[in-house]
């Protein structure tokens, strides 16, 4: 689905996962600070979007998910997985109530297939799930945006998530431009967010991740809700063990003019031990990456990756489980 941005000037087409949208408009490094200054937009209208009325929409998705939901306060953002009975993730979602509807957004052509799973779970309950990607498209904006243009506001970490019919994605950007703030594509979007430590699904995981190895135990998996599909193995590595694999944040070698590309192995003195997911320059850390590596691998061990050498810093800990938090305190980004 083609995003509105894709006709701005300097607009340069972003390539799988993001095709559709903007990858920037011709300075990459100023949308990126413009972005982490909250003085950037970005068109994410290629993501999918669900909406769900229906009196039983947040105990049924609360059934369903990974986060607890039945008590979501209306115009509260959250995130939740949908696990396969043996604890993989199959969807990540980002989600809102507005107190007539749910609304979700995921990855780009994640919907139907989404769709499909929700409406086999429907039952005899009072829900009435649609895919409304082709009506409503996501726009990622400032704190404090222009909550009044959007169907749901959805307050994350980074920015502010508007769901908009996308008849007015355009014009809601034009205002927001004419308050000063600039456009930025999807490859400074990426590199806040990998910088930021924060995996994507699909990009960062594969078929076999479990919420452990990623860090999404808290932020998108709450311990004390009731069953959902995939329990079982959420509750025994958290209380019993240890996942199989940690995702760590790799510090690239930057006399390099290249980036590994997704799947590319990691290797630990020519041993696969991993694989690349997302990869980026940072207008400060220069150019990073996130990688899911075996839990076992030496927490200080430098490998390489597509012949580039990388150094590791720790997002899940090798003991995460049995009680341990899997992620680490924030920090402030800094020059290396």
């Amino acid at each position: 689905m083609e995003g509105f941005s894709l006709g701005l000037a300097g607009a340069v087409r972003a390539e799988f996962p993001d095709a559709g949208v903007a990858a920037h408009y011709g300075d990459p490094f100023g949308e990126q600070r413009a972005l982490a200054a909250g003085a950037g937009v970005v068109d994410r209208s290629h993501r999918g979007v669900l909406r769900i009325g229906g009196a039983d929409r947040l105990g049924w998705l609360n059934s369903l998910g990974t986060q607890k939901v039945d008590d979501l306060a209306p115009g509260t953002a959250t995130q939740s997985l949908i696990l396969s009975p043996h604890g993989h993730v199959e969807h990540h979602l980002t989600l809102v109530d507005d107190g007539e509807h749910a609304w979700l957004h995921v990855e780009p052509g994640a919907a139907p297939q989404l769709l499909s799973f929700l409406e086999s779970m429907r039952f005899m309950l009072r829900v009435s799930p649609a895919d409304v990607s082709s009506e409503y498209g996501v726009l990622t904006v400032p704190a404090g945006g222009p909550a009044g243009e959007a169907a749901a506001v959805m307050e994350l970490p980074f920015g502010t998530d508007l769901v908009i019919r996308r008849e007015r994605i355009a014009s809601v950007a034009g205002s927001l431009r004419e308050q000063g703030l600039r456009m930025a594509g999807m490859w400074a979007h990426e590199a806040l967010r990998i910088a930021g430590r924060r995996p994507r699904f699909g990009t960062d995981t594969d078929h076999r991740t479990i919420p452990h190895e990623v860090g999404w135990i808290g932020s998108a998996v709450h311990l004390n809700k009731g069953c959902y599909r995939g329990q079982e193995t959420v509750a025994r590595v958290h209380n019993l063990g240890h996942p199989p694999r940690r995702l760590v944040l790799l510090h690239l070698d930057g006399s390099e003019n290249r980036l590994p590309a997704h799947g590319e192995p990691v290797l630990l003195g020519g041993t696969p031990v991993g694989f690349v997911g997302s990869s980026a320059r940072h207008y400060e850390l220069g150019p990073i990456a996130l990688a899911l590596v075996k839990r076992t691998v030496p927490t200080d061990a430098a490998f390489t990756a597509a012949g580039i050498s990388a150094a590791q810093e720790v997002i899940v800990p090798p003991d995460a489980g049995a009680n341990v938090a899997v992620t680490l305190p924030p920090r402030r980004l800094g020059r290396r």
